[in-house]
Formats: C-alpha cells, sequence, structure tokens
C-alpha cells in the first residue's frame, strides 16, 4: 500500500497562493522575475507527493522571527505573512551549508516550504525563507538555479560588485544563474521568502 499523500496540506497552500499572488500581481509576463514566476507557480500547482518531512526544528535566529512577522503583517507582504505565521510551529529551520563564522550562525536560519527536505518534497523547485537577525549580513555566494525572492521585512541586497540597493517590504529580487549576490540586515530583523527554479 502507498502512504504516499498527494492532497496539500491547507496551511502550505495558503502559503504557496500568497507567495505567487504577490509575485504575480507585481510583476509583467517579459520580465526576469515574472518569467520565472510563472514558471515556478505552475510547476507547483501540480502538489508532489508527501511521505515524510522533516521534523520541526528552531535556531537562535529564530528568537527573532515573531517580530519581523509581526512588522511584515503591517506592508504589502501582509497576505503572505500571514500564511507563513500559521505554518511556524511546524518549519525545520537550518543554517546554510558552509564555513561561518559563530555570530552568522547565531544570526541567520533558513526553512524550506517546499523542495528537498520542506513541508512539501519535491525536486522542481523550492520555496523557503531566509531570516537574519538584525545586522547580520548574509555571505556573498552563487548557485546555478535561477531565484526570486519576495521580501517581506527592510534589507538591503547585492550582486556582484554593485552597490547595495534595498527593495523594500513588497520588493523583489531577481538572480540570474550563477550571479554572486549577498544580502544584509538594519536595525530590524530581515525576512524573505525566495524562490528556486530546479528546472527538473
Amino acid at each position: 500500500m502507498n502512504s504516499e499523500n498527494t492532497t496539500r496540506d491547507p496551511d502550505l497552500t495558503r502559503l504557496l497562493d500568497a507567495v505567487g499572488a504577490a509575485l504575480l500581481d507585481r510583476t509583467a509576463p517579459g520580465t526576469g522575475v515574472g518569467d520565472l514566476s510563472r514558471r515556478i507557480f505552475t510547476a507547483l500547482s501540480t502538489p508532489a507527493p508527501v511521505d515524510a518531512v522533516a521534523t520541526p526544528a528552531r535556531l537562535p535566529a529564530c528568537d527573532h522571527l515573531d517580530t519581523a512577522l509581526e512588522g511584515a503583517r503591517g506592508g504589502p507582504g501582509a497576505a503572505v505573512a500571514e500564511a507563513f505565521g500559521r505554518l511556524v510551529p511546524r518549519l525545520a529551520w537550518r543554517h546554510k551549508i558552509g564555513d561561518f563564522d559563530a555570530a552568522f550562525l547565531a544570526g541567520h536560519a533558513n526553512t524550506y516550504f517546499a523542495g528537498p527536505g520542506g513541508l512539501e518534497p519535491r525536486q522542481d523547485v523550492v520555496i523557503g525563507a531566509s531570516l537574519l537577525a538584525p545586522n547580520v549580513r548574509y555571505p556573498d555566494h552563487d548557485h546555478p538555479p535561477e531565484e526570486v525572492y519576495f521580501v517581506l521585512t527592510p534589507g538591503e541586497w547585492r550582486q556582484n560588485d554593485d552597490p547595495w540597493h534595498e527593495p523594500g517590504p513588497g520588493g523583489t529580487v531577481h538572480n540570474v544563474p550563477n550571479i554572486r549576490h549577498a544580502m544584509r540586515s538594519g536595525p530590524v530583523p530581515l525576512l524573505a521568502v525566495w524562490c528556486l527554479w530546479l528546472g527538473l
């Protein structure tokens, strides 16, 4: 007997629908963010089988999550923040993989909603979130999958050696494949949802 469930959890559905609407309402076809968002959320229209998910886990940076979500609920990402909040008790937070100092590890956490190890394990896309405590810099990094962020709270982003810029709550950041990029928080926690296209 197959124990896999292909009915998507209602709270996860609410979150994915809110992120999809936020991105698609703000971006036009023929733009990098618009085309990537449509590709990702077309794929997500078919739920993946769910057998087992990661055990919920918190990290020290999660002490700032309530503050970040409360701030986001008052802005253009309110629907995303509200749906996010419903999932918090079930999320498995983890660190970025690599050799990082103690300050970064204390001030950073990632979680996956969909994708490998997420609430809906799948291999074609990854939807997750990054949380930075105040005054933490996420180091320069790059990766082959194309990526779009939906920004929930204030923070700054940079690509290659370009100047830092702040998209603001409700803004988006588009990272083409293999571009070097980084982000950093200021006096308030940075919270953003990100979507990666794995193309499988």
